[in-house]
């Protein structure tokens, strides 16, 4: 079983949602089912398929949740230190064409939101800069080319 690395917090957010699915989603959906049920001729009874059709999706979710869950190293970044990056670390960047600055976090894969600064580990940037220290220089080969980038900074926020 390949284990599959991810923070504290995106554990707690795998946790939340497999609740919410158990908790809020499946009751709901067996509800409209049994209520579609009620109505008579389920071969013609479009909330009835529908219905059945997100509870597929629903028991889909939940295992997917559950199985990434028990695959789960998770790994406490404040308890990291060290120049050198790896998974946790938060890294600041300049692109030295067009000297814009940028933040990352090398997180887990379903952890990855490039719009708050999370990027997975698995990512272009992410594999470019693991192993490295503040002030080397990294080439990027991203899909609209190729990109270089100086560490500017290595924290574990």
């Amino acid at each position: 079983m390949e284990k599959v690395p991810m923070t504290a917090e995106g554990y707690k957010a795998l946790d939340e949602e497999l609740k919410r699915l158990k908790t809020v989603e499946r009751p709901a959906v067996i509800g409209a089912i049994a209520e579609a049920r009620a109505h008579g001729d389920l071969s013609e009874n479009a909330e009835y398929h529908a219905a059945k059709e997100r509870q597929g999706w629903i028991e889909g979710q939940i295992a997917d949740i559950e199985d990434r869950m028990a695959r789960a190293q998770v790994i406490d970044v404040s308890k990291l230190s060290g120049s050198q990056i790896k998974f946790g670390a938060t890294v600041s960047v300049v692109d030295e064409d067009t000297e814009e600055e940028a933040r990352y976090q090398i997180v887990g894969e379903h952890e990855a939101d490039v719009k708050r600064g999370r990027v997975s580990i698995t990512s272009p940037i992410a594999r470019a800069i693991i192993g490295k220290e503040k002030g080397d220089v990294v080439e990027v080969i991203t899909p609209s080319g190729g990109k270089s980038y100086e560490i500017t900074k290595v924290e574990w926020v």
